[in-house]
């Protein structure tokens, strides 16, 4: 099952339709969170929000997530250890108030297992490419906690301002 995402702010009609078109060539089984939309897709399951048990429920089911570049949306998959591709809403196309989701794309591209589509064409194209073995090599799963290097450094630092004053 693949699991798209627009986060609770606001609906992105042009990623989820991209999405809604392959469903209906493919069959491929798509549950999506679309968020404050009148828009019904015909090819896939919608709700318009999730309650934090359920969100929890289609992240761990997914094969797939497909989301905004929110921040939130792309650490969860990460925490997750689930592939994602992102699209970011765009300022220009009246999808956001600026461009912040370009920006964000750009920087999380280089991980494994986090792919980018720049627009519906690139989102169909990669979804015609991902297969199973796609899906399952290359994860990054982050921790829900900073690595303990941080950590000591942050209390040496805790300590030193401590013992200064």
């Amino acid at each position: 099952m693949i699991f798209v995402t627009v986060g609770t702010q606001l609906a992105f009609d042009r990623m989820v339709g991209a999405v809604d078109g392959w469903a209906a060539i493919t069959g491929n089984e798509v549950f999506a969170q679309v968020g404050p939309t009148d828009k019904k897709f015909d090819h896939i399951q919608q709700s318009a929000f999730l309650e934090p048990m359920d969100f929890d429920h289609y992240f761990s089911a997914a094969s797939l997530v497909i989301a905004h570049a929110g921040m939130g949306s792309i650490l969860t998959a990460l925490s997750y250890g689930k592939p994602i591709i992102i699209m970011p809403r765009k300022a220009s196309l009246n999808e956001h108030r600026n461009e912040h989701q370009l920006a964000t794309a750009r920087r999380f591209a280089i991980y494994n297992g986090v792919s980018v589509a720049w627009d519906e064409n690139e989102l169909t194209t990669l979804l015609h490419r991902i297969d199973k073995t796609t899906l399952e090599q290359s994860l990054v799963q982050i921790s829900d906690t900073a690595p303990e290097p941080f950590i000591q450094k942050l209390r040496e630092l805790i300590n030193d301002s401590e013992n200064a004053t």
